[in-house]
């Protein structure tokens, strides 16, 4: 069972971000998930680097661990045009550990152009014709596009990699999952939802599941808790509320009802690693085969720690039917 770490661009500074990368290829991570944001989601998180500023670095401090956008928007902040060539670079300086993993974006990152965001049914249309186009330039020679939506004019990348990056779309309904199981090679999922998966499969969809693991690490549960009221409890607001509203003030706003008893529910807070295993097997059951720790405990050096001694190889044992 290949085990990711998150990287959480909205949580910390570049430097540390980077220093987060080394150390979780040290800790044996298979590979890194990181956000790809404009805001963070609530101020307390402080930060919102340049996520394609920080993969070619990361990539270059690191050997063998494996790189993911989780996820990139490539329909509106973004051209396609632009995430085509940026993912084909990424693949060649990164020897092929480069994954693109795309979603259809939240109002909070890409209202900020000023030309609006989009109804659902828009955004879904709009990010379908974005990967079309990334699809398309990935073909080589000069490509044009005319969509309802998106265009494209005789435009080239001249650097392609041999083998092209694998495209793990972010799913959360059955929308979503159509255009995971059209136009991607994976899949990319925040809850355990094996509905999902099984709709993404009957629509044709193959390939690697990443599911985001809710997991929260200090020396005491409290510990836990208060860091994720403190600065993670916006994840309890579901998808439906995370995807529209438009800064972190609203998000703040959203969760300030949010209790330490539904944090429990949810997150694996603390020290124990029955509790991490707990969560972790939701997302195996549930049909997921690539388990990403997005921990959002107060201290990454001590989860690294915890993951090496305690949590990764039970977790690598994990099957449908729990441990081996």
């Amino acid at each position: 069972m290949p085990i990711g770490y998150k990287l959480a661009t909205e949580g910390f500074g570049p430097k540390e971000l980077i220093r987060q990368a080394v150390l979780a290829e040290q800790a044996g991570f298979d590979f890194l998930e990181i956000s790809d944001h404009f805001h963070p989601w609530v101020e307390a998180q402080g930060h919102s680097a340049f996520t394609w500023s920080l993969l070619p670095a990361i990539a270059m401090k690191t050997e063998r661990i494996g790189l993911a956008t989780g996820v990139t928007c490539p329909s509106m902040r973004y051209h396609p045009a632009v995430i085509a060539q940026a993912a084909a670079t990424m693949a060649i300086i990164s020897d092929g550990r480069f994954t693109l993993g795309v979603g259809a974006g939240e109002r909070l990152n890409e209202h900020v152009t000023g030309e609006g965001f989009p109804g659902r049914r828009a955004r879904h249309e709009r990010f379908r014709e974005a990967l079309e186009i990334i699809r398309l330039l990935w073909q080589g020679g000069y490509r044009s596009y005319n969509g309802r939506h998106l265009r494209l004019e005789e435009a080239r990348i001249f650097d392609l990699p041999e083998e092209l990056p694998v495209i793990a779309v972010a799913a959360s309904g059955p929308a979503s999952a159509r255009i995971a199981a059209d136009l991607g090679d994976g899949l990319f999922a925040v809850d355990p939802d094996g509905d999902l998966i099984s709709r993404w499969q009957q629509l044709g969809g193959h390939g690697p599941a990443y599911g985001e693991m809710p997991l929260a690490w200090a020396p005491d549960e409290e510990g836990a808790v208060e860091a994720i009221l403190d600065k993670s409890s916006f994840s309890l607001t579901g998808w439906k509320v995370m995807s529209e509203l438009p800064n972190p003030a609203n998000f703040e706003a959203a969760t300030a009802t949010v209790t330490a008893e539904q944090i429990r529910r949810q997150f694996a807070c603390g020290p124990d690693p029955k509790r991490h295993l707990e969560v972790a097997r939701q997302y195996v059951e549930a049909g997921f085969d690539h388990l990403v720790a997005a921990n959002v405990g107060p201290d990454p050096d001590g989860f690294m720690d915890f993951f090496t001694s305690r949590l990764a190889g039970p977790m690598r044992e994990l099957t449908a039917s729990g441990p081996q």
